[in-house]
């Protein structure tokens, strides 16, 4: 992948050759199947419902610990 700045021209800049470099780099681009796709889909789910719980029973301890030291 280019770091490259865009292309500019006498009058700024250059949006046609940019989309056409945009286009090309798209090319290149080595897609995943729709199997691969939905496997990502459903670990990332997955691994953000664990996660949330995890956070969400971590916060409800602390929760509970600091009203028993604020004795509410």
């Amino acid at each position: 992948m280019s770091t490259d700045p865009p292309k500019l021209t006498r009058r700024g800049f250059a949006p046609i050759s940019f989309l056409l470099e945009v286009i090309g780099e798209l090319r290149k681009v080595t897609w995943p199947s729709r199997q691969e796709a939905t496997r990502l889909t459903i670990m990332v789910l997955t691994l953000s419902i664990i996660i949330g719980l995890f956070l969400g029973l971590f916060d409800m301890i602390f929760a509970r610990f600091f009203s028993l030291l604020a004795g509410s």
